[in-house]
């Protein structure tokens, strides 16, 4: 997935295929409407961004991806 964002202030293209995957979480059972998938990601600019995947009642009702800071990224 290829999604341009801005994040704090700055226009950053974030690319699922050229990413490095740093990280993978789930929250909820299979077939949950509230459960959600996240995979951190990091770029060769070293930017952060989370790849998130869920149900229809999830913060992740379609797949998008959210920019995250590098404090952010540590604590995921």
């Amino acid at each position: 997935m290829r999604k341009t964002k801005t994040f704090e202030g700055k226009r950053h293209v974030y690319d699922t295929e050229r990413a490095e995957e740093c990280g993978h979480r789930a929250f909820g059972a299979f077939g949950d409407p509230d459960g959600y998938e996240e995979t951190l990601y990091k770029t060769k600019g070293g930017l952060y961004f989370v790849l998130g995947t869920g149900g229809e009642a999830s913060p992740y009702p379609t797949q998008d991806i959210r920019p995250l800071t590098a404090v952010e990224a540590k604590q995921f």
